[in-house]
């Protein structure tokens, strides 16, 4: 059921509804802008992933700053930020079965749409649903890079795949699916590098045998958030699927730099605005919001500017709070910020977001794709 906005344009924020998704616009705005300036020297396209953030609204101020167009992991997915008016759309994972696939060739009206296949039996069923929709769709084929998840083995087997999608009048090959999802948390540096170093070579192998085939590659995609900066400057990956910078989570705040030091490269701003529910024993007090509102699945979320005060453990509906000993402990009613571990699977226990600058609701989004995972 659709909730109700929590808040209404020009309210304070401390009158917000809880509990309620926030965007400090400010630092949203800030990695939208700082994202573009990163990959503009690389030549590197951003196709920025809409797991994250489900909002054909927040789409649109990617593309305005640069941005091809999104990926997505559902057709649910596309079929949202389709609908809201977004150009083109990867759909970045496999789809495996007969509706979902006439929902897909469907969209094609509106939008240019690709999909992902790492079997034949796939490619053949995408063919069959393209040609009775009367279309041509364009398919990728994903390699497995070293996440072990999807993917054929690079080199032969995937050129293989690609001459069957490219011999197909009802398929158009669109390149490679090239995504190392666990390189993205590794903590230090030299981890990631060493992986994502792996997953090029895995990738220019395999776009070279392409070529000696024949077969050029438009899209040779990946990359997200933890690594974006060693794929763009690769030379052979030229779309980068980073997602979580937009919001940034506390579990990807966990990455290293160089020095030893958190990465800076992008700003919180996204929150789980909370109410102090209880405060009825010294050193704890319990927040409305717990499993039902935020993601733990990457750890418990972090209160915001606020060392001296730890989430502790959530239940269903509670979140529980630590107060160091020499903290004032907040009060009956008080609202705070948190971060939450994960940012996408917080995002989908939503309806909308709040959009706050300087203390103010600015604007309110809907998660257009929230729940979609058909």
């Amino acid at each position: 059921m659709l909730q109700p906005p929590p808040a209404v344009p020009g309210m304070r924020e401390e009158d917000v509804d809880t509990p309620a998704l926030l965007i400090d616009l400010d630092a949203f705005e800030y990695n939208l802008d700082m994202m573009a300036a990163k990959l503009a020297p690389t030549g590197a396209r951003l196709r920025a992933h809409a797991k994250t953030h489900k909002s054909p609204v927040i789409a649109k101020l990617q593309m305005a700053r640069g941005a091809v167009g999104n990926c997505v992991q559902k057709v649910a997915e596309a079929e949202a930020l389709a609908w809201g008016g977004i150009p083109d759309i990867l759909v970045s994972n496999e789809v495996v079965g007969a509706s979902k696939l006439a929902r897909l060739c469907a969209l094609s009206r509106i939008a240019k749409l690709a999909v992902c296949a790492d079997d034949p039996a796939q490619v053949s069923a995408i063919e069959a649903a393209a040609a009775d929709a009367g279309i041509r769709m364009t398919v990728l084929v994903e390699i497995d890079v070293g996440a072990a998840r999807c993917g054929v083995t690079p080199g032969p087997d995937a050129v293989a795949l690609a001459e069957r999608i490219a011999a197909s009048k009802h398929l158009i090959f669109g390149g490679l699916q090239a995504y190392h999802g666990s390189a993205q948390h590794k903590r230090t540096p030299n981890e990631r590098r060493a992986l994502i170093g792996g997953a090029i070579d895995a990738s220019r192998r395999t776009v070279e045998q392409l070529r000696q085939r024949g077969l050029d590659c438009a899209i040779v995609g990946g990359a997200g958030t933890g690594t974006f900066e060693i794929e763009s400057a690769s030379g052979i990956y030229n779309e980068i699927q980073a997602g979580s910078y937009v919001f940034m989570d506390a579990d990807y705040a966990r990455n290293l730099d160089e020095a030893g030091q958190p990465v800076a490269t992008f700003r919180h701003s996204l929150f789980v605005l909370a109410t102090v529910m209880s405060a009825s024993q010294p050193g704890l007090a319990v927040l409305d919001a717990g499993h039902k509102a935020v993601a733990v699945d990457s750890g418990l979320p972090t209160v915001w500017q606020r060392p001296d005060i730890r989430y502790v453990s959530a239940s269903d509906e509670h979140g529980k709070l630590s107060i160091g000993s020499e903290t004032e402990s907040p009060k009956l009613g008080e609202k705070l910020r948190l971060v939450p571990g994960h940012c996408d699977p917080t995002v989908d226990k939503f309806d909308w977001y709040v959009g706050v600058r300087n203390g103010r609701v600015e604007c309110l989004w809907p998660v257009a794709a929230r729940g979609g995972v058909t």
